[in-house]
């Protein structure tokens, strides 16, 4: 990750730290359970959690793994994820500042490796996914989910901004065939498929990131200034001037090491 998207990313999500541990949307919900149900199978003796957040993924694997090693970029964020795992009660939870493009760990270290809704933060996402391949055993898991690229590039183009605009730090969504690519160049086939689509209630979706109103009521402006079938693309619903609320896509795969 370069510096000024490392320096973004730990502003962003250090000072919304407990914003993130408390968000019901990351604790629970089906797209956590199909990635449980995914790694329950092998039976994962050490699974690896990139970019963890609010710790909710890792706590989930805890249950499965004998041991899990969550990291993330963000030291408050880290901090926060450690408090609420262990209150929790979970033991076996390990936390490590690190990126994902620059794993610090040895090659074949783990049995399963999960990242849940977060390369759409990364800068360089190829060499993500050779890190997860590098540090997987062979036969391993590598248990996937995140916002879905739209396939159109005004709709992509537009949701991007209104990302960016509620979060500095967030790069792009990436599309379906790009997923199947960068998992096949590290070695890694896909063996699994799903996708959902999330509702985005507007008000506590901006109250995430601690929005200013200033640019609160800027993004508000853009969003009701663009053209309607963007809009429509993400099911906005929007009452007089007042947006309630969106949905997007989220792609989840399961790969396996070859």
């Amino acid at each position: 990750m370069t510096e000024p998207q490392a320096a973004r990313v730990q502003a962003q999500f250090g000072a919304a730290a407990e914003a993130y541990v408390a968000c019901p949307g990351f604790a629970t919900g089906d797209d956590l359970a199909q990635l449980i149900a995914w790694g329950r199978t092998p039976r994962p003796g050490r699974v690896l959690d990139v970019a963890t957040g609010g710790g909710h993924t890792a706590l989930a694997f805890a249950g499965l793994a004998r041991r899990v090693t969550a990291v993330d970029l963000t030291e408050p964020m880290l901090r926060a994820a450690a408090r609420h795992v262990r209150g929790a009660g979970a033991a076996t939870v390990d936390f490590l500042a690190a990126e994902a493009e620059r794993l610090p760990f040895r090659d074949e270290a783990f049995d399963l490796v999960t990242c849940r809704i977060a390369p759409h933060h990364f800068t360089d996402v190829p060499a993500a996914v050779r890190q997860v391949a590098r540090v997987l055993q062979p036969n391993g898991l590598f248990l996937l989910e995140d916002i879905l690229g739209h396939d159109d590039p005004d709709a992509a183009a537009f949701i991007t901004e209104v990302e960016r605009r509620r979060d500095p730090s967030h790069v792009r969504a990436y599309r379906a065939s790009e997923w199947t690519d960068y998992l096949a160049a590290a070695g890694l086939t896909v063996t699994g498929r799903a996708s959902m689509r999330r509702v985005r209630t507007w008000e506590e979706w901006t109250g995430m990131t601690r929005m200013a109103a200033a640019a609160k009521a800027g993004l508000e402006r853009f969003v009701l200034g663009a053209p309607a079938a963007a809009r429509a693309a993400f099911e906005f619903k929007i009452s007089g001037d007042r947006i309630e609320s969106f949905s997007d896509g989220m792609i989840l795969l399961r790969a396996r090491k070859n």
